[in-house]
Formats: C-alpha cells, structure tokens, sequence
C-alpha cells in the first residue's frame, strides 16, 4: 500500500533535484565567467601590489626619502650644472622621475624576483592572470603609488620655491603613467630572466648608473657630446627631458613622448616572451 505513495514521492524528488541542477550548474558557470573576466583580476592583483608596495618600509625609503634628500642636495648646492634656469625648477622635475623609477623598476624587479624565487609567480602562472595581466597590475599599482610620492616631493618643491609651469602639468602626468608603463615592464624583463640575488645587484646598480648618467637628475644636454644624443634614446633620458620640457614651460616634447611610446611597446613584448614564472 505504501509503494503507490512512495513513487510519486520519489519521481517528485528526482524532478526536484534534476531543476537544481542546470541552476546550480548555472550559478558556477556564472562564478567561473566573474572570476575570469580579466578587468577583475587585474583590479584584484593590482589592489594586492598596491598593499604591498605600501607596507614595504625599505621601498618607501628608496623611493620617498632618498629622492627628497637628492631634491635638498640640488637645491642647496652649487653642482652639478642643472642648465639654465632656476636650480629648483630643473631639479624637481628631474627627482620626480628619479623617485618614479626606484618605484616602477628597482621595487618592482626586487620584489618580482624574489617572488619568483619563492614560488609566489608559478602559483599566478596557473591563473587566466598571465604575464600580460601581471604587468598591468603592477603598473596601475605602480601609478597609484607615484601619485603619492609626486604629491609629497612636489610638495617639497613648491616649499623650497618651485615655481612649475602649471599648464605643462597634465602633459607631465602623461609622462609619469608613460614612465610607469615603460619601467614595470623593464623590471618584469630582469626579474623573470635573472635569480632574485642577481637581480638585487642589478637592480640597484641600474638604478645608481641611470640616475647619474641616464638622464634623470641632469638634463641630456649637459652630458658630454658623445654621450648627450645615446641618453636623449634612453627611456631615463626620454622621462626625465620630457617631464622638464612639461614643468618648465621649454624644451622638445614630442621626442621623449615617442622614445617612450616606443620602448613601452618593445618591453612589454620583450617581458610576454621572455618572463619565466619560476627559476
């Protein structure tokens, strides 16, 4: 007698659970499709690189406090030769573009490294991210913080009387978030071709020979002649002349703009190829 009442219970049942499942089946096709979507990761991995850069104390010291210790020393002394023009209206823009380098490359290509040599890369390399995604994470978290450190160092400037020629400032913008392309993927090309001890000394000694011969501090027009027209090709070079053309109202700007342009594009293929997610 029970039997009757038990099938159209059980088919009840079935039919239940054979609605929830193109539903359940949706709900994960749903998820899947979210965590795929490549704006979403990049946002997530880019909010991730921020924290860390943020949280990093020696980072800060590199790039806030030893570029406002170049500003102090440009401004205060006598040498080198900025060129003409007021000391501290050369000397700014030039700290500006220091400061984002020791950020978008020497931090970067340190932590990537070391990162790699960890295994914390191998695990994203099995993530849709790639080394596509990894490098416009790190460049949007790269921007955020040079937003930071060109508030507070162009804040030093203006109180040791910069006087920024304030239409040129959205130009200079362009620049930075250039620079920031260019030298993120600099940083991904060492870090996934060089282990995380070599790329320490690397890293840190490209930083010190750019800043001195590169085109940063020094206009590249004050180096000797035959050195002036390689720095003027330089990516340093292209980033520190154009960020001084913008602030100082003088100077080419079409030039660095495209030297930029195109080492972005040549770098950023360079780290798709090349970038080894473990050593």
């Amino acid at each position: 007698m029970t039997r009757p009442d038990s099938t159209p219970a059980t088919s009840a049942s079935s039919t239940t659970s054979m609605a929830e499942v193109p539903s359940k089946r949706s709900m994960a096709a749903d998820a899947t499709t979210r965590a795929a979507a490549p704006g979403r990761r990049m946002r997530a991995q880019a909010a991730f690189e921020g924290r860390t850069l943020l949280a990093n104390g020696e980072q800060l010291l590199v790039s806030l406090l030893l570029p406002a210790m170049a500003l102090l020393g440009l401004h205060f002394a006598s040498t080198p030769d900025l060129g003409p023009g007021r000391r501290i209206d050369l000397a700014t823009p030039g700290v500006l573009a220091l400061a984002m380098v020791s950020t978008a490359f020497t931090g970067q290509a340190i932590a990537t490294g070391f990162d790699r040599r960890y295994g914390v890369l191998r695990l994203l390399g099995v993530t849709p991210l790639g080394s596509r995604g990894l490098l416009v994470a790190k460049a949007v978290a790269v921007a955020g913080v040079v937003a930071v450190q060109t508030l507070v160092l162009g804040g030093l400037g203006l109180v040791l009387g910069w006087h920024p020629h304030w239409a040129g400032v959205p130009l200079a913008i362009v620049f930075l978030l250039l620079g920031c392309w260019v030298f993120v993927a600099l940083a991904l090309v060492v870090a996934g071709r060089i282990r995380a001890e070599g790329v320490l000394v690397v890293a840190n000694l490209l930083w010190v020979l750019l800043a001195v011969g590169g085109g940063l501090l020094l206009a590249t027009t004050q180096y000797p002649s035959w050195w002036e027209p390689i720095a003027r090709f330089l990516p340093t070079g292209a980033l520190g002349d154009g960020l001084r053309s913008a602030l100082t109202g003088s100077g080419a700007l079409a030039l660095p703009l495209v030297v930029l342009v195109i080492w972005g594009a040549v770098l950023t293929f360079a780290a798709s190829r090349l970038f080894r997610w473990s050593d």
